[in-house]
């Protein structure tokens, strides 16, 4: 939470989202790292967060400021320094980029996150209100549902409504916004908004891999390459409390489903507090490349890690052989 939000203020969030010409993402990288130092030298800067693609997004990515107070994002959204490199980096982008201002604290993008745009008809906003509120009580009875928030239009910045809501997993936010449940409830509001626009914001393993905190700036590396840290670390957890708790929880003639569950505890414990902390670190150089890093960083980061498994697959193989 903020500075601001931590005395009772509201804080002011604006979520970008851009396609990226794909022969200009190194170029985009750069860019992007100048225009939040520039963001970083103006009253109230609170931090920024930075999602590549997901696979198939073609190239959108999606960028969150956040500043302590709405007229100070206000101030940097309406500098002449910012029009000046958004005006540099034109020839990096495919159309215009979406924009939404959030003012209020709005829920961290962990897990899966939705942010949903509605351009709602001149004074047809007390009919939206009652119509999300609608929503929302079906919404939450949706399977993975984690929470959800709804941000009014700021004058003169953002005159959307844009609601963010939190799902556990891609397939269960997935199977909200295709529901027939949904469908129904979008058929019923139409008469309240114009059109609206769905954004997705996923990070599979988004706690357990957060670079450049310290500078501001939040990078989640794409999910495959979260997902080969993940079975680096998982394997080896697994294997050893395997050989070691498991054979003494078998010994004491445990009940399986009680071993599967002191298992289970003791490798997400270990995971989280241990191994992925000391894997990601090692690892920073691949996960989070710097805008000047060479091409065949990704290349070298992958063939570690496929290293990694076969030293591991060599290490356990004769204790289970």
């Amino acid at each position: 939470m903020s500075a601001a939000a931590s005395r009772g203020e509201y804080s002011a969030t604006v979520l970008l989202s851009q396609k990226v010409r794909k022969d200009r993402e190194s170029d985009y990288r750069r860019w992007q790292d100048r225009l939040t130092e520039l963001a970083r030298g103006f009253d109230g800067f609170d931090g920024t967060e930075v999602y590549p693609p997901e696979d198939g997004a073609d190239g959108e990515w999606v960028v969150i400021f956040r500043f302590d107070r709405a007229d100070q994002l206000m101030a940097w959204l309406d500098s002449s320094e910012r029009r000046q490199m958004l005006e540099e980096g034109r020839p990096l982008f495919e159309g215009l980029p979406v924009q939404d201002v959030l003012a209020g604290e709005p829920p961290l993008p962990e897990a899966v996150t939705a942010v949903i745009s509605h351009h709602v008809l001149t004074s047809r906003e007390p009919q939206f209100v009652r119509w999300h509120a609608k929503l929302q009580k079906v919404q939450e009875k949706a399977p993975g549902y984690m929470g959800h928030e709804l941000f009014r239009p700021v004058p003169g910045v953002q005159e959307n409504w844009v609601s963010i809501v939190r799902f556990d997993t891609h397939e269960h936010l997935e199977n909200w916004l295709s529901s027939t449940a949904r469908g129904k409830l979008l058929d019923d509001g139409r008469d309240t908004f114009a059109s609206y626009d769905v954004r997705r914001i996923r990070s599979a393993f988004s706690g357990w891999f957060r670079f450049g905190r310290e500078s501001g700036t939040t990078t989640v590396p794409p999910n495959w390459k979260q997902a080969m840290c993940v079975l680096l670390g998982l394997y080896p957890t697994v294997m050893v409390l395997n050989l070691t708790v498991g054979k003494a929880l078998q010994a004491a003639k445990t009940p399986a489903y009680l071993a599967l569950f002191i298992s289970n505890v003791l490798s997400v414990s270990i995971l989280t507090w241990a191994v992925m902390p000391l894997i990601s670190r090692a690892l920073e150089f691949w996960l989070a490349p710097g805008p000047t890093a060479p091409g065949r960083t990704h290349a070298l980061g992958a063939l570690a890690v496929v290293l990694g498994y076969a030293a591991l697959l060599a290490l356990f193989g004769p204790t289970v052989g």
